[in-house]
């Protein structure tokens, strides 16, 4: 790293002249390289080699020290030094007493947070007996159609103690009411609860398409959440803004990067515009990111998204309060890297991608299992899965000291050169006018379509190499066992439950809140998430609340 002093600089590029013609040409002329060019997924060239007379960095005002701005070098003083990052498997099944039982399993193997998965009838803001839902109950997570469902996802899980992640967006509301209203039955006050909500509708509209409104009403939503968690739920992250998902869609490193941060600014515009003080709102929001397998890369640019969200959150909305500069994050190991090739390759991808997260800076994370390319994970996968953590954890060393990599040359010149990259699309972004106008012309969703299109035929024309699809392929000879599947059966005992449910709740309840739930829908003003507890509390399902809101917001139909 160049520490400004150019007599050495100048003294390295002679010394640097002299090495290429008496040692390097001669080994190339024996040795040729693999490729005339080497680069990251982002497109960035990887040098043969870096020195000080290549990489300049200002130490004070690019890195810093750990837990100061600009954050660099990671959001707490000491990291993992005081205690690891939260250890969560993504998780939810079938019923809500089958994905419980999986909560309490991980939990007594040693996992520290909930990470909740739902249905996609669920995500969608349908019951289980909706015509819609047909074939989808409990397929991809957990059924949740009322509080009846959610006190016994969380039966016995103390939510004092252990926090609570949840990958849901449209109804991100409306699950959140629920824990709060699980919670107060078991004597725990809102103020106590950690957690989060994904609660990104941005993404939805670019990558996943779990929407349901268009998305000036879907904002509306996204806002509401953070009024009211700032008053009242102040320990929960209100949103999990995602390039997890954008990333999965096909999108590089440096565009994963640049597309969450403009969706991350959008939201900050949006509730300034709304009123919220933003050393208030600010911290509560945090990221979620994908870890792919170019490992260097992926490091840097989690190093790089802190540095520019302290930036912006400082420069751009005028921050005052490191707090609310501070880019927390968890992070997924990445779905889209799993093969159903020779499965047990995944355990070494999914080490590598954990490894690098960790090295990055993650504050959670999650490492998906070796079969999720054949079928939700088996008890004994997710354990190894988990397993993964500890030992990078407690074996590695990797942990024993705050941002390790710091000053290499090779991640000193990466950070920056995903920094510049990402700040470009971000421009780009502003230019269009913002992240949602963005959307709404198909800009970003272009990107990413572009990026996918052409990592696929890299891996079609043999130039990006997939142990055991393009490369070192041979016949299968691992059979995995004890494929996870849903029994069909599932969908029939969530209708059977909810047809009970609305024969002992009190109906005129239920109808008077979602009545004035309705009139508050139709006033701009009026504040939602107070009318969301109250609903669920009178166990109106998300089937109901969400007919209301679809019958005053409609339906989202973009081409998107």
């Amino acid at each position: 790293m160049n520490d400004g002093c150019e007599e050495q600089v100048e003294e390295i590029r002679t010394a640097q002249h002299t090495w290429e013609k008496d040692v390097l040409q001669p080994a190339l002329r024996r040795f040729p390289e693999r490729s005339p060019r080497f680069e990251t997924t982002s497109g960035i060239e990887v040098p043969r080699f870096l020195t000080a007379a290549d990489v300049k960095v200002d130490y004070l005002r690019d890195l810093g020290f750990p837990g100061a701005y600009p954050f660099t070098r990671g959001v707490q003083p000491t990291m993992y030094r005081g205690r690891f990052w939260t250890m969560r498997q993504y998780a939810g099944y079938a019923t809500a007493e089958e994905s419980n039982r999986r909560y309490k399993y991980l939990l007594s193997q040693g996992q520290t947070g909930l990470s909740v998965a739902f249905d996609l009838p669920t995500q969608l803001g349908l019951d289980a007996d909706d015509p819609l839902a047909e074939g989808e109950v409990g397929k991809v997570g957990v059924s949740i159609s009322s509080l009846k469902d959610m006190e016994i996802l969380l039966d016995g899980i103390p939510l004092d103690k252990v926090s609570i992640s949840m990958t849901i967006n449209a109804p991100a509301a409306v699950l959140l009411a629920m824990v709060i209203a699980v919670a107060k039955k078991q004597g725990v006050p809102p103020h106590k609860l950690r957690g989060t909500i994904q609660n990104d509708i941005l993404k939805e509209y670019v990558a996943r398409g779990t929407y349901v409104f268009p998305p000036e009403p879907s904002m509306r939503l996204t806002v509401d959440v953070f009024r009211y968690c700032a008053d009242h739920v102040p320990k929960w992250n209100t949103i999990s803004v995602s390039g997890y998902h954008i990333r999965e869609a096909g999108a590089t490193a440096a565009q994963e990067l640049a597309f969450t941060l403009a969706n991350g600014i959008e939201y900050v515009k949006r509730a300034i515009e709304a009123g919220l003080d933003v050393n208030v709102f600010a911290r509560q929001i945090s990221f979620f990111f994908n870890a792919h397998n170019n490992f260097f890369e992926e490091i840097a640019k989690f190093r790089a998204a802190r540095r520019m969200w302290a930036r912006i959150m400082k420069e751009r909305f005028g921050a005052t309060d490191p707090r609310a500069m501070r880019l927390r994050f968890h992070t997924q190991t990445a779905g889209s890297t799993l093969t159903a090739q020779q499965v047990q390759n995944n355990i070494v991808r999914v080490t590598i991608q954990a490894l690098a997260a960790v090295l990055g800076g993650t504050q959670s994370l999650h490492t998906n299992a070796m079969d999720e390319a054949l079928a939700l994970p088996t008890e004994e996968s997710a354990k190894l899965a988990l397993r993964t953590q500890q030992i990078i954890a407690y074996e590695s060393g990797v942990a024993d000291t705050v941002d390790p990599l710091a000053g290499s040359y090779y991640i000193e010149y990466l950070t920056d050169a995903l920094e510049r990259k990402a700040q470009e699309y971000i421009d780009k972004i502003d230019a269009l006018g913002g992240a949602l106008r963005a959307i709404e012309l198909g800009w970003m969703q272009q990107h990413i379509q572009d990026a996918a299109y052409a990592a696929q035929k890299a891996i079609e024309e043999g130039r990006q190499i997939i142990v055991g699809v393009n490369k070192f392929v041979e016949e299968e000879t691992y059979k995995p066992e004890n494929i996870l599947v849903v029994d069909p059966s599932v969908q029939e005992e969530q209708i059977r439950r909810l047809r009970e449910l609305r024969a002992t709740r009190d109906t005129a309840r239920v109808e008077e809140v979602l009545r004035r739930l309705e009139e508050a829908a139709r006033d701009p003003n009026a504040a939602l998430m107070p009318l969301f507890i109250e609903a669920v509390e009178a166990y109106a399902t998300i089937g109901e609340i969400f007919g209301v809101l679809r019958r005053v917001f409609g339906e989202y139909t973009g081409n998107v």
